[in-house]
């Protein structure tokens, strides 16, 4: 939750602003403003203050206690001009809040924190457990001094500029070891420990047993992902209580499934027990992994028989591919979700125009693979192989990727063994009907005229159906100098089934500088004055021009009432 804090009227209408934007995210605290603060505080993730920053800063400093959990505070200017990370800029998020909030107010976010000021993740931010000398390495790397990263476990990280080698080091290990002068060890979550206990087994013999396990393979606790079990003991108390003190979430599996796991040690009594000859080694082994600790038992003091067994998988990294929609070309039509997951790729991959777009936006040390036009399938190809690696990647095309762009070839390409991520963008479609009007206010559909994948034959059989159904048209790809043709062709069907004098929007570049934009009809349209980059909308038998807008009714009884 979010503290909300004003003491001014133009205060207050900036902080109505927010929580109107954000009705679940926030909370206005009213009454007095040390009062607020305090309470604020004490209940809430973060804070924004529309307050002067002394002020602000008087009344929670004596409230600051750790940056691991104190919330992260904004500060808003009076004019609604600056939104200033004050505290808890990584730990309490406030960093990236004060960009938010200045997308909602319009306002200039100001970051202060060395490493977010520069570009370079912090490596406190990266997502996983840290240790060692933090505030070395990462000085290290602001003053440009080669910091190695020495990964003995693929993970996908956020782009760093690290160097092969160098006196400062970034250690990526589930391994139980410490950290040496110069060194941060980053835990990536690798290692699953299957669990299987008689009933009743108390939580101090499970976890005694998991601390033993993981200490003898010299493997570290803060690299566990999760616990998991078969599900006939979900609510094995010692289990579940277990998992509450490790911080990992329990894992179930059904019997059946964990039946058909090969492993090396089974036995006849958990099959007898929950149907399945296996349950600590097959529950770790069920996604796949390398298994490092073989099924043991625990032991007790009174030499009564165990009653709790585990094992330890570390599994492979998953890579993680986001297939990025850029929009149509205009920087503020670029959502916030995608710049988000340009800044977190530590590769990319993508068309080299469009790769120019949005360059200014990548980390430091984001690895650029790029091609020019044609090489849309190895694009995709390559935007795989490198997740599959490990890595962040992110393969961005224009308008929304899933729209003739590239979602569907790396996902043709893409197997289980990585993840998947659809950012979507605004779509050359959209940005276009809203410079028109309104033209896609009822059904509608868009085509390419592009036979380079399909044959031609199947266009126009689309184009013919989308006639006779009455319904809107945007054309893609509608004309270039080798394929002349196509449009006169698809205008001719068209016109068959609609009056010459039908709305056509015709929009160039959308939302561009050199963006144009024209309403004109079926019969005047010129296919010479299109290209491709055009997107052409040809209106049905509802649409109209109305002031120079191209609308089309979401009902025919507001076209009979304008006859």
């Amino acid at each position: 939750m979010i503290g909300l804090i004003s003491a001014t009227a133009a205060g207050a209408a900036a902080r109505a602003r927010l929580a109107a934007a954000w009705p679940e995210r926030t909370r206005v605290y009213e009454g007095p403003v040390g009062d607020a603060v305090r309470a604020a505080f004490a209940e809430c993730e973060q804070v924004v203050c529309f307050l002067a920053t002394g002020a602000v800063v008087r009344l929670i400093a004596p409230l600051l206690g750790d940056k691991a959990s104190d919330p992260g505070v904004v500060c808003v200017d009076e004019g609604g001009r600056f939104a200033v990370s004050l505290v808890g800029g990584h730990g309490g998020g406030a960093n990236e809040l004060a960009r938010e909030v200045g997308e909602v107010l319009g306002a200039e976010p100001v970051v202060t924190t060395a490493t977010d000021a520069v570009g370079i993740p912090g490596l406190d931010t990266l997502g996983l457990p840290v240790e060692g000398d933090v505030a070395g390495v990462t000085r290290a790397l602001l003053d440009g001094e080669p910091v190695a990263l020495d990964s003995e476990v693929p993970w996908p990280l956020a782009p760093v500029p690290f160097v092969a080698e160098g006196p400062s080091r970034v250690r990526l290990t589930d391994r139980a070891v410490e950290p040496g002068p110069g060194e941060v060890l980053l835990r990536p979550p690798s290692l699953v420990v299957g669990v299987g206990a008689s009933r009743g087994a108390p939580v101090d013999e499970v976890l005694e047993l998991i601390h033993g396990a993981l200490k003898d393979a010299g493997l570290s606790a803060r690299s566990v992902a999760e616990l998991v079990t078969v599900e006939a003991k979900a609510g094995e108390a010692g289990i579940v209580e277990a998992a509450v003190r490790l911080g990992v979430p329990l894992v179930t599996y059904s019997a059946e499934e964990l039946a058909g796991v090969e492993v090396p040690h089974p036995s006849d009594a958990p099959l007898a027990a929950v149907g399945t000859p296996s349950v600590a080694e097959a529950a770790a082994l069920v996604r796949g992994g390398e298994l490092l600790v073989p099924k043991r038992k625990s032991t007790r003091a009174d030499g009564r028989p165990a009653m709790a067994t585990c094992a330890v998988v570390r599994r492979p990294a998953r890579g993680r591919l986001a297939v990025v929609g850029l929009g149509p070309g205009a920087r503020d039509l670029l959502t916030p979700r995608a710049k988000a997951e340009l800044r977190r790729a530590s590769v990319l991959v993508g068309l080299d125009q469009y790769v120019d777009q949005i360059r200014d936006l990548l980390r430091p040390g984001t690895r650029i693979l790029e091609s020019g036009l044609g090489a849309e399938e190895e694009r995709a190809r390559t935007a795989v192989a490198e997740a599959k690696k490990g890595q962040a990647v992110a393969l961005i095309g224009s308008g929304d990727a899933g729209v003739y762009a590239m979602a569907s070839p790396a996902l043709a390409e893409a197997s289980d063994d990585i993840d998947v991520v659809g950012v979507p963008g605004v779509t050359a479609a959209l940005a276009a009907a809203a410079i028109l009007g309104a033209p896609l206010g009822h059904d509608h559909v868009s085509i390419s005229l592009s036979d380079l994948h399909t044959p031609w034959e199947v266009i126009e059989r689309r184009v013919r159906a989308a006639a006779e159904a009455d319904i809107v048209v945007t054309f893609y790809n509608p004309r270039s100098r080798g394929r002349d043709w196509q449009l006169p062709k698809a205008l001719a069907i068209l016109a068959g089934h609609r009056e010459p004098t039908t709305p056509v929007g015709v929009v160039r570049n959308a939302s561009r500088p050199d963006g144009t934009a024209r309403v004109t009809t079926l019969t005047d349209l010129d296919p010479a004055t299109v290209d491709m980059m055009t997107v052409v909308t040809v209106g049905n038998t509802a649409t109209r021009d109305i002031a120079g807008r191209m609308v089309t009714p979401r009902g025919y009884r507001w076209q009979e009432e304008t006859k």
